[in-house]
């Protein structure tokens, strides 16, 4: 009685098995959803403290200069990046290069100027001066922080090889969309900032929450 041979299975290689574009992308909508849970737990904060009246003394609404000069330049970098996506779909590598390392240009003007801000703004308002200077701080500073982790994302996708920036039947390479994704998340959270944070007081006659 004879046994049947097995043939074992033929092995795979990596480079044969197909990539998941869609994982990326996934992974960074999640990380959006994570920290954007962070951001609403510190506009809680905010407006749970704006009902201490014996902490929270801020006296007069926080200038407007400054905030809407960095919202116009975040607001632009984003359409840059949109435009880039735009170019990338039509294979047009180079260009979309070009406006994400536009993107990054402008995203360092934003820093700048924000620490023109707060040398501005150190001069009346510092973290330990109340509880309004003290989450002021914090959220502008978190958003800071983003901003330089964007920064970074976009400054390595910058640096891809062309084989691994272009687009890949005629869609949208991932990382290039993944950090997009991003960046625009850290440009919607600067509008809510600069509604809650700057111009709210100024409807609330500075006092936020009493």
């Amino acid at each position: 009685m004879s046994s049947a041979v097995q043939v074992p299975p033929p092995k795979t290689s990596l480079a044969t098995l197909p990539i998941d574009q869609s994982r990326g992308t996934q992974a960074m909508w999640a990380v959006i959803a994570t920290e954007l849970m962070l951001f609403i737990s510190m506009f809680g904060a905010y407006y749970y403290l704006g009902t201490n009246k014996d902490r929270w003394a801020i006296e007069t609404p926080p200038e407007l200069k400054f905030p809407i000069i960095l919202l116009v330049v975040l607001l632009s970098s984003s359409a840059l990046l949109v435009w880039g996506e735009h170019q990338l779909k039509q294979g047009m590598d180079r260009v979309a290069r070009m406006a994400l390392w536009g993107t990054v240009l402008l995203g360092l003007a934003f820093m700048a100027i924000q620490v023109m801000e707060y040398m501005s703004h150190w001069k009346k308002l510092t973290p330990y001066s109340d509880s309004y200077g003290s989450i002021f701080y914090t959220i502008t500073s978190l958003h800071a922080a983003h901003v330089i982790v964007g920064l970074l994302m976009l400054m390595y996708v910058g640096i891809l090889p062309k084989s691994q920036y272009s687009a890949a039947r005629r869609s949208p390479h991932r990382p290039y969309k993944a950090v997009a994704l991003y960046w625009h998340f850290v440009d919607f959270v600067w509008v809510f900032i600069v509604a809650l944070l700057y111009v709210a007081p100024h409807f609330l006659g500075g006092h936020h929450g009493r």
